[in-house]
């Protein structure tokens, strides 16, 4: 595929991507204006993620529109940035799922997530999915608990750090009578009342933080194979035209 088939491509796959962009702060809008304190909670991370697509589609669509390399290079460096960080978890002996702390993510997630209003709303939605309750329903056993793949929110906000040392009586319970062993203060904010959880813990931030990096890790996958496929269109209508020639 020549240079121009190239740039080509990369224009409309930023002009689509682009318009997914204004879709998504379309829909952080209407959301604000939502009586839901749920959905308004979401309003800035959704706001956030709109305008961080709309930028790097901007980067792309005028380095190709203008042939410039500099642009192009930053664009393709963004994707590839986002696309192979895989996020800040860290693996833990015996559980096939990973662990998130806060301070591994950037200043803009901490303040979103450390703000008392934005993280109240946050909270009341944990709190009404009942997501953490329902881990009982689905893992019936200890063992299948232990390998399950909790999602970045169940590991966060449904347990207390592994760190801390509580026995699991089942997936919705943990022995408390035992002293944590680690100064963590999630282990003393962890209650396994169903309104308490770890909704109050700095992991459970975490859990939201990673859930909103795997967002947006799923539009620039979204660039790359839409990428792939114009690219193989194009290539195939490049032969096309030969053989009408």
């Amino acid at each position: 595929m020549g240079v121009g088939m190239s740039t080509f491509v990369i224009r409309w796959i930023n002009f689509l991507t682009m318009l997914l962009a204004v879709g998504v702060i379309g829909f952080g809008v209407w959301m604000s204006t939502h009586h839901d304190g749920c959905r308004k909670s979401l309003t800035l991370p959704v706001l956030g993620l709109g305008a961080f697509i709309f930028l790097i589609s901007i980067i792309g669509f005028l380095g190709a529109m203008k042939n410039n390399s500099i642009l192009l290079s930053i664009y393709l460096i963004m994707l590839r940035f986002i696309i192979t960080n895989n996020g800040s978890g860290h693996n833990v002996a015996g559980l096939s799922y990973k662990e998130y702390q806060l301070q591994d993510y950037s200043s803009w997630f901490l303040k979103q997530l450390n703000n008392t209003n934005n993280w109240k709303h946050l909270k009341s939605c944990l709190v009404k999915s009942e997501d953490c309750n329902n881990l009982s329903k689905r893992y019936k056993t200890l063992k299948q608990y232990k390998a399950a793949k909790l999602t970045p929110i169940e590991a966060g906000c449904c347990r207390p750090p592994s760190e801390c040392g509580y026995p699991a009586v089942n997936a919705s319970y943990y022995d408390l009578s035992f002293h944590p062993v680690s100064s963590n203060k999630d282990c003393k904010l962890y209650k396994n009342s169903r309104a308490i959880k770890c909704y109050n813990c700095d992991s459970c931030k975490a859990g939201v933080a990673q859930y909103m990096k795997t967002e947006w890790r799923v539009v620039a996958i979204f660039n790359v194979v839409l990428f792939v496929v114009l690219g193989q269109w194009s290539t195939w209508w490049d032969a096309v035209q030969d053989e009408m020639l």
